[in-house]
């Protein structure tokens, strides 16, 4: 009896929802009895679902045609292991298996984002490096709004009341809605995520869930995982939890912090750290690579037109890859710790961002950093708001540009997977323009 039969016979499973991730993170597959699960060991679904973007849409003919077979065929997908997850939520026992994409000669699909992490998690493998991470979740609590013309608005806790005001690290704000907390710290540990601490955040009704640190496929799994349980959790609550990166006017936007480190796969130890505790010179060319290849890879961390909105000006992120110790301002942060626990906290990822994707791009960088022996620049001492140098792109159209330009990280990621992504973001973005705001209705309306 393998592990995905043990684990649907001990917890008596009717139901497996079959998934995988398309390029948004957005879970995509079937709903099997397990019954019909078990005899076919996997599914069979389109290809052309990760040529999807969030809007259902998919790009022009003439780039799709030029990454998938144009008879829109199928792929393999096959259930990994420790991929699987009850679905704690649902009335009848179900699980959820998280399903890697082949094609029919058994060849990993590039434009999986699964893959895609798998796929730079060997190039560390290869020089006998093992990478650990730990992500930092923010998100919103909001009202129910059925309306997309109306701004969100604080949900109501349980004193009857909507905060009001800025309640950073407020424990009685966080208590406020304890019970939705609860079903989540449940479901999440029936599910077995390695959930840290619960932190009010500094927006109106903003939280913030840290992971233990651990393997980037299994962390990258268990965000995908945990943004459906904390959704379902707001919905049994009658409030709604969004991860956009700035759902809100006026408030900071939310983040997908990532922690990373690397030890020596054979003797575990951290090659972040010299043995008298100091920065050794891999660590310095990680952050280099980073410094060097984040701003060719944004939209990767900020896949969204909304992703942009948390990078303008008093919104609390950093606007740059300045790098410092204990420097909350610099996008990459070195937390002041122990050298078995030296690490860089990467601050650019938005809570939008796909976890595999994300999580891929950070660690790539590193790595051509350190292979590339990638000098940094001194680290930030003070506010590094301010700072122009390093700067990013400010707008999607733009990030997508650099990523296209960029040679080294086509090599890296394939350049199947680079193209596809950018045609996905693009077609995103010509959808988003053809949607008139109320801010042009309120502005332009009656003045020009």
């Amino acid at each position: 009896m393998n592990k995905i039969e043990a684990f649907l016979k001990e917890h008596r499973i009717t139901e497996v929802e079959c998934m995988v991730s398309d390029l948004t993170g957005i879970a995509r597959g079937k709903i099997a009895p397990t019954a019909k699960f078990m005899s076919e060991k996997g599914m069979r679904l389109p290809e052309s679902i990760l040529l999807q973007s969030v809007t259902g849409d998919y790009v022009d003919d003439d780039v799709y045609y030029d990454l998938l077979d144009p008879a829109d065929i199928d792929m393999i997908c096959k259930p990994d292991d420790d991929g699987i997850y009850l679905v704690p939520w649902a009335i009848e026992p179900t699980a959820q298996i998280i399903h890697d994409c082949y094609d029919k000669h058994g060849v990993p699909i590039e434009m999986s984002p699964r893959n895609l992490l798998k796929k730079v998690l060997r190039l560390y493998a290869e020089k006998g490096w093992k990478p650990l991470v730990a992500p930092e979740m923010e998100f919103y609590l909001t009202k129910r709004n059925d309306d997309p013309d109306l701004p969100l608005q604080p949900p109501i806790g349980r004193s009857g009341r909507q905060e009001t005001g800025r309640q950073s690290f407020s424990i009685d704000a966080a208590n406020e809605f304890d019970p939705l907390f609860e079903d989540m710290y449940d479901w999440s540990e029936a599910q077995g995520l390695d959930l840290d601490t619960l932190i009010h955040e500094e927006g109106t009704a903003q939280m913030e869930i840290n992971f233990r640190h651990g393997d980037p496929l299994h962390l990258a799994d268990q965000v995908l995982v945990f943004k459906r349980t904390m959704r379902e959790a707001a919905l049994k609550h009658d409030v709604t939890a969004t991860f956009m990166a700035k759902p809100i006017t006026n408030e900071p936007g939310s983040a997908m912090h990532l922690h990373q480190s690397i030890v020596d796969a054979k003797t575990g130890e951290n090659i972040f750290s010299n043995p008298d505790g100091s920065m050794s010179e891999l660590f310095l060319n990680h952050i280099g690579g980073l410094q060097r290849y984040i701003p060719e890879v944004l939209p990767m961390f900020a896949p969204n037109v909304n992703s942009f909105r948390r990078f303008l000006p008093d919104t609390s992120a950093p606007v740059n890859v300045e790098w410092g110790v204990e420097n909350r301002t610099a996008g990459l942060r070195v937390p002041d710790s122990t050298p078995q626990n030296m690490r860089l906290e990467n601050r650019l990822p938005g809570a939008d961002a796909n976890p595999y994707i994300a999580i891929a791009a950070s660690l790539m960088c590193g790595y051509l950093g350190m292979v590339k022996r990638i000098a940094p620049s001194a680290p930030v001492q003070g506010r590094a708001y301010e700072r122009r140098n390093l700067r990013l792109p400010f707008s999607l159209e733009s990030a997508l540009e650099r990523m296209e330009q960029c040679r080294d990280i086509q090599e890296v990621l394939g350049e199947k997977f680079c193209r596809g992504y950018i045609a996905v973001k693009r077609a995103e973005n010509e959808n988003y323009k053809r949607v008139i705001s109320s801010w042009e209705r309120e502005f332009l309306l009656l003045t020009v």
